[in-house]
């Protein structure tokens, strides 16, 4: 490749990208190099000092220093080894002594950088200053442990985007001015930093994602309900995958005996990720015990559900469920002849089956980890902050480390979304009217189309026209003036050049688009300004495009964009494994007759909540595979233990088989669907020191025919009538299901209904907890009201996380409605 270079690092030559920082490369080539601040995917901050190395004779940092050809690195020479040696004595200036009861104690990198440069004498001492543990969220902060490396504001700015964590001052004594001249200088200018700084919290910016937490290198954050339960070499990491949400994010369950009366029983302390590789929301981070507590095997009950099985008219279930599981059911229906009915999957495979046609590819152009690598992205259609926080995560991380830029649609106002980025230059936020979407995506093929169908163009030439505005510019005019000689009189003209503003009028190219998005000419130029330097373009389109009324349009549109434009496109599946379901199952929307539920309300109904007719494992308690929003089959394991009956059971009676383990069907997944005859146990689940991602294996996607056959707008607003308002379908934060909704963390701030705006619960004079009567769809609920703070404008939304939750009657298959709410 061109941008490949050759440098050499402490004698060994390496070949590697330009532009690269010295740290990156190192790590990525087996050379240790400290550094306690610095995060991977995130922007150096000098705040540590412990990367220093020295580059052609000069001592530099290897976090913020970019490499060159040629180049000549040695990582340690007798003065930085001085210098670092120093810096962590400085980090052991008055730190508390605590490490026995410390919750990091023993994966804590201020041990192991202390041990690392045998710091085993002090140099440096001051006064200390009493600073009390504060609470926030989910965690609890202790500002005497904290060594203000800021990793934890850095990966809240440049990865999640909330911006809640910073550094604030704090009252401190003077550092005596003798250690100025006797220290090392960048220890001293750590030391001055430390001894004056600690981390402030905006409890309005939080969104409880945890990810600070997995940041920080010392026990200066820590979820408050693991703290003081456990030392960390007492537990037990499982590598396993989010199960609440379609990144499947990396994690690890660690786990150890309940009690010390009970050692057989084995749970979940907390979960953990790699805060260098990969990012996790608050959901799979502290959404963990949902695990089915059954006993023993329910015989009866087993054969109950055999016989439900074979006499089914249609099997019923969600995508909160592996590849394996998934396939069982379509096996079972292939053999009793049974109509599988799951309407998420269903939705998004039909939509995906419309954007094949005319995108030419069976599967989506993009992942979520290229979003991250794009510097121009647009999101389209989906609630990201709780649809997928590690989309929000994507899109934020472009912006900030890219140096991009991003356009934002959607109907509802999100003022944590708005900090991302500097609004109005590199970030714009639209909120539009709840049915608007094609025209934002005619528009993105109208700005960005190359080639497009004729058509297309025939349609999108029909919406332009040629107007006029009024313009004022300012222009030299030449001015001449008499001046006069005080002393000798005389006069003589002098001319100059003076600023004049001008007003004339000027035609230019409006498309009526604009008009449908709430926006005028000057969107076009703002669109302009931000694409300069752009060469990564990305589309996240979600949830609110493949419930719309028009969906087989919009997808279409999709595919065009995917084909026409420089755009890869990324379409969110809606929970866990929607994909690995819609790839695998053959789906009907016909649920009459008989019905066993999956997971699902049913005649008879299979839970692994405990609350069914016959008990199955939960996620967390099983091995498989999910297919997730990187079209990747990631693997995931058992956490905790399961004593009943499994779906694997129950197939080998139906099908007259005889498979041992659910996960023997990994290997069995279909071929035609891109999967890979790949053993469970042989599927990789790591992340390499060169920051590639080593989990699993890429599905593969086929060609087909394309078609140009889309439509034009069919509709552009949603009608609200004076006493109505507009609902949308969504949960808070963190809350992605039934099993989220069960968990111990979350359940003392479980709330479930309807949630407005501060402006739009003040005018309804309602409190927390007041009921309102909410009539839609023909139905009249009476559902608790909350204010989120975290949301602007008058659209409500409503929460269906609860089992069967009885709020999807107020909706059909769109995410929106129109509403009469009344205060009870």
């Amino acid at each position: 490749m061109s941008d490949m270079i050759t440098l050499t690092i402490d004698g060994k030559s390496i070949e590697a990208k330009e532009g690269e920082s010295i740290l990156n490369v190192a790590r990525a080539n087996d050379i240790f190099v400290p550094a306690v601040c610095y995060l991977t995917r995130c922007s150096p901050t000098l705040a540590c000092r412990l990367c220093l190395v020295e580059a052609d004779g000069k001592q530099v940092y290897g976090c913020n220093t970019k490499i060159k050809a040629d180049m000549e690195i040695n990582t340690v020479t007798p003065t930085i080894a001085k210098e670092r040696r120093a810096i962590m004595e400085v980090y052991d200036v008055n730190h508390p002594l605590q490490c026995g009861v410390c919750d990091q104690s023993g994966e804590c990198e201020l041990q192991n950088y202390s041990l690392y440069m045998k710091v085993d004498s002090q140099s440096y001492s001051i006064r200390d200053i009493h600073r009390p543990t504060q609470h926030w969220g989910v965690m609890n902060y202790d500002p005497a442990l904290c060594i203000v490396c800021e990793r934890c504001v850095t990966v809240c700015k440049d990865m999640v985007g909330s911006n809640a964590l910073s550094t604030v001052k704090r009252p401190s004594e003077a550092i005596e001015k003798t250690f100025k001249e006797e220290m090392p200088k960048d220890a001293y200018a750590m030391w001055n930093k430390l001894n004056k700084s600690l981390i402030g919290y905006d409890a309005d910016a939080c969104t409880d994602c945890g990810e600070c937490i997995s940041a920080c290198p010392v026990g200066a954050l820590v979820s408050h309900d693991f703290q003081y339960t456990s030392n960390s070499w007492e537990l037990k990491k499982i590598p396993a995958a989010n199960s609440h949400s379609s990144d499947c994010a990396f994690i690890y369950y660690e786990t150890k005996q309940e009690s010390i009366d009970n050692h057989e029983t084995k749970r979940i302390y907390r979960v953990t990720n790699e805060p260098h590789y990969s990012t996790l929301n608050g959901a799979g981070r502290f959404a963990y015990d949902f695990d089915n507590k059954v006993q023993e095997k329910d015989e009866k009950a087993f054969n109950d559900a055999v016989e439900a099985f074979k006499k089914a008219d249609a099997i019923k279930f969600n995508s909160f469920i592996t590849n394996e599981e998934a396939l069982i059911l379509q096996k079972i229906a292939n053999k009793t002849n049974t109509r599988l009915v799951n309407e998420d999957a269903r939705r998004y495979q039909e939509f995906l089956k419309n954007y094949s046609s005319t995108s030419g590819s069976t599967l989506y152009s993009s992942k979520l980890s290229e979003v991250h690598d794009s510097n121009f992205v647009i999101s389209v259609g989906s609630y990201l902050k709780s649809d997928l926080p590690n989309a929000r995560y994507a899109l934020n991380n472009s912006v900030i480390m890219n140096k991009g830029a991003s356009l934002y649609f959607h109907p509802v106002a999100d003022p944590v979304m708005e900090k991302i980025g500097k609004k109005g230059k590199t970030t714009e936020f639209i909120y539009h009217d709840a049915l608007a979407q094609e025209s934002i995506l005619y528009f993105i093929l109208y700005k960005f189309g190359k080639d497009l169908p004729q058509n297309v163009k025939t349609y999108l030439d029909s919406l332009i026209e040629t107007r006029t505005k009024t313009v004022t510019e300012t222009i030299k005019e030449k001015v001449v003036e008499i001046v006069k000689n005080e002393e000798t009189g005389e006069e003589k003209e002098v001319s100059k050049m003076v600023p004049k503003k001008v007003s004339k009028e000027v035609e230019f190219e409006y498309i009526t688009l604009l008009e449908d998005i709430n926006k005028d000419e000057t969107f076009i130029e703002l669109i302009d300004s931000m694409l300069a330097k752009k060469d990564a373009f990305s589309l996240i389109v979600g949830e609110d495009l493949i419930t719309h009324p028009n969906a087989k349009n919009l997808a279409k549109l999709c595919g065009l964009i995917s084909r026409c434009t420089e755009f890869n496109v990324v379409i969110i599946p809606t929970q866990t494994n929607t994909l690995g379901v819609a790839q695998i199952c053959t789906l009907s929307s016909d649920d009459s007759g008989f019905t066993v539920g999956y997971n699902q309300k049913a005649n008879f109904e299979l839970s692994a909540l405990g609350d069914g007719d016959l008990d199955i494992p939960a996620l967390n308690q099983q091995e498989g595979t999910f297919t997730n929003i990187d079209k990747k089959i990631i693997p995931t394991n058992a956490a905790v233990g399961y004593k009943g009956y499994t779906l694997n059971e129950i197939a080998n009676v139906i099908l007259e088989d005889d498979i041992e383990y659910t996960i023997d069907y990994t290997c069995e997944l279909p071929l035609e669907k891109g999967y890979q005859r790949v053993e469970f146990d042989n599927l990789p689940n790591m992340f390499g020191n060169d920051r590639v991602e080593y989990r699993g294996y890429d599905i593969n996607a086929f060609d087909v025919q394309t078609q140009d056959n889309v439509e034009e707008i069919s509709s552009k607003k949603l009608e609200v009538k004076e006493n109505e308002i507009v609902i949308y379908k969504a949960n808070p934060i963190n809350q992605f299901n039934e099993f989220t909704a069960m968990s111990h963390e979350f359940k003392d701030e479980l709330q479930s209904g309807i949630f407005f705006s501060q402006k739009s619960f003040d005018a309804l004079e309602l409190q927390n907890g007041d009921k309102v009567e909410v009539t839609a769809n023909n139905q009249t609920l009476q559902l608790e009201a909350f204010v989120d703070t975290q949301i602007n404008g008058e659209i409500a939304y409503v929460s269906t996380f609860e089992k069967n939750s009885s709020s999807e009657v107020l909706f059909d298959t769109f995410r929106y409605n129109t509403a009469e709410v009344k205060k009870v």
